[in-house]
C-alpha cells in the first residue's frame, strides 16, 4: 500500500490520509456549519420581508389610532342615533300618544312654538309642529344645573327650541324629525356632531321652514294677534 492510498482504518472512518489524521466528527461539523452559513442570508432576507410586509399592514392602523379617523369616529359617535320613518303629519287639536320620549314626529297641533329657550315643559303637540319645520328640539332633565342649562342654550341653533322635560331616558335628549340621540349630559361631545349632521333640518317634511312666528306660550296658546300655521 502506498503513502498516497488511505489506510484500511480510514476506509472504515478513521485513520490517516497522506499521513494526516482524519477526524470524521470535525469534518461533519464543518459541513453543517457551511450549510448553515449558506442558509443564513436567505433566512434573514425572509424575516426582513415579513417584517416589511407587517409594517406596511400595521402602519395605517397605528396611524389611524394615533391620528384618529374623523369619519370613523363620526360614525361611531352617531351610531346610537335612533331614526324612524314618520309619515303622519295630521293636524289635530287633541292630545297624541307618541311612541318616542320626547316625540320625534307625527300628528301635531296646528300652531308651532316660537324659537327659543323655555324654562318650563312645552306641549308635545306644538313642539312636534316645530320638528316638521326642521327645528332642533333639545330637552333636558328639570334638575340639570343652571350652568349646564346655560351651556346647552349656547349650543342651541337659531332654528331650535329647548325645554325641560320629566321622564327623559337620559339627562339630555336632542331631537329632529325622525331622528333622536340620548346624551349623557350637557358636556356630551356628540351633541355637536348631531347638530352638524342633522341641525340643518334636512330630515323634516317642511325643510327650510323656521320656527320663527310661532306662539311663545309653552302650552300652545295663541298670542293676541294669532300665529301662522
Amino acid at each position: 500500500m502506498t503513502d498516497a492510498e488511505p489506510s484500511i482504518d480510514h476506509a472504515l472512518g478513521e485513520g490517516t490520509y497522506d499521513g494526516t489524521p482524519l477526524d470524521p466528527a470535525a469534518t461533519g461539523t464543518t459541513v453543517v456549519e457551511e450549510q448553515r452559513s449558506s442558509r443564513l442570508p436567505l433566512v434573514l432576507a425572509s424575516v426582513g420581508a415579513v417584517l416589511v410586509l407587517a409594517a406596511a399592514l400595521v402602519a395605517p392602523l397605528v396611524d389611524r389610532v394615533l391620528r384618529g379617523d374623523e369619519e370613523a369616529e363620526r360614525a361611531l359617535d352617531l351610531s346610537l342615533v335612533e331614526t324612524w320613518e314618520i309619515t303622519d303629519r295630521t293636524h289635530t287639536t287633541g292630545d297624541v300618544a307618541y311612541p318616542q320620549t320626547p316625540p320625534a314626529g307625527g300628528p301635531h297641533a296646528p300652531v308651532w312654538l316660537a324659537c327659543g329657550v323655555y324654562d318650563e315643559p312645552v306641549r308635545d303637540e306644538n313642539a312636534v309642529h316645530d320638528l316638521e319645520h326642521g327645528t332642533v328640539w333639545i330637552t333636558h332633565d328639570p334638575d340639570l344645573s343652571a350652568d349646564d342649562v346655560e351651556r346647552l342654550a349656547a349650543d342651541l341653533p337659531d332654528n331650535g327650541i329647548m325645554s325641560p322635560r320629566e321622564g327623559l331616558p337620559s339627562e339630555v335628549v336632542v331631537t329632529v324629525w325622525g331622528a333622536q340621540l340620548q346624551l349623557d349630559g350637557a358636556d356630551d361631545g356628540r351633541l355637536a356632531l348631531f347638530l352638524e349632521e342633522y341641525g340643518d333640518g334636512h330630515t323634516a317634511p317642511e325643510f327650510g321652514v323656521t320656527c320663527q312666528g310661532g306662539t311663545p306660550d309653552p302650552q300652545g296658546g295663541l298670542p293676541e294677534q294669532g300665529a301662522n300655521a
